[in-house]
């Protein structure tokens, strides 16, 4: 088999087929183009045919590779987490702007999975004091791999993993943001048993019968976590926005606000508490 060949394939294909190839030989896609005619090892070959034949299953190229980028950051990804998507970049973004850089914020990821945002927050501030937990212990050692890979590249003091059921072993300690990309999705919605939902961990993915049970749990438990004045953001499905907003609303939260996605969704909620309730 050579390049040329390898490559070959219906339109809807082909960009999969280079990326897999790029892969299995260690080579940019510059010089896949220049290198039509070079022939492919045995080992690249059954690398190659391997991933198309799990990929033809249905098995997302991310977990094929074990690699997703976030944030500029590549990532290792195993099914043990989610895949990393780029509406999640938003929220990211949104607590950048709300911390101050020449102070040392403290900032809660909740379900941090592969560790993409508390990773990326580290990239970007380094200064941030922050705090990553997951109920998964398969999930938090893919994280602390991603840190530990990643750490030549950060500065500042290491991020803290912590094994919690969202809030349960952090007892009072209180932050300056918190943020979460937790469950959202109806666990009756068809959409699990199909595209790459299929092999992310379904424990993940839904959250009861509305997919609000996690973002209710925790816009509830947040309060008593948060610094006077400290940020709640959540990610959450494209139709969910009204009903987060309105449990922030019930449970204290003010100046409350829904941002879009690259492809114009309200997809991540977000607001200020005002002052934490006091500790019996």
């Amino acid at each position: 088999m050579i390049v040329a060949e390898a490559l070959q394939g219906d339109p809807a294909t082909r960009l999969e087929r280079r990326v897999l190839l790029e892969a299995a030989l260690g080579r940019s896609h510059a010089w896949l183009a220049s290198h039509p005619e070079h022939p492919l090892e045995p080992r690249e070959a059954a690398t190659f045919l391997r991933w198309l034949e799990r990929r033809a299953r249905g098995e997302p190229i991310a977990y094929l590779l074990g690699r997703r980028e976030f944030f500029g950051l590549e990532l290792t990804v195993t099914p043990a987490v989610l895949i990393p998507r780029p509406e999640t970049e938003g929220l990211v973004e949104w607590a950048l702007q709300l911390l101050d850089p020449q102070q040392a914020p403290t900032v809660l990821d909740l379900g941090t999975g592969s560790g993409a945002i508390a990773l990326a927050l580290h990239a970007q501030h380094p200064r941030l004091a922050i705090t990553a937990v997951d109920a998964s212990a398969a999930a938090l050692a893919v994280a602390r791999d991603n840190a530990a890979r990643l750490q030549p590249r950060l500065d500042g003091q290491p991020i803290t993993f912590l094994e919690s059921n969202w809030f349960d072993a952090l007892h009072l300690q209180r932050f300056d943001v918190i943020l979460a990309n937790p469950p959202y999705v109806s666990e009756s919605d068809p959409h699990l048993a199909r595209g790459d939902l299929r092999f992310e961990p379904r424990e993940a993915l839904a959250s009861g019968p509305a997919g609000l049970d996690d973002l209710t749990r925790i816009i509830a438990q947040a309060p008593h976590h948060l610094h006077a004045n400290g940020f709640l953001l959540l990610e959450h499905g494209y139709d969910q926005g009204p009903a987060c907003a309105a449990l922030l609303g019930a449970a204290g939260f003010v100046e409350i606000s829904t941002r879009t996605d690259l492809a114009g969704l309200p997809r991540l909620t977000g607001g200020r508490y005002p002052q934490p309730p006091e500790e019996v």
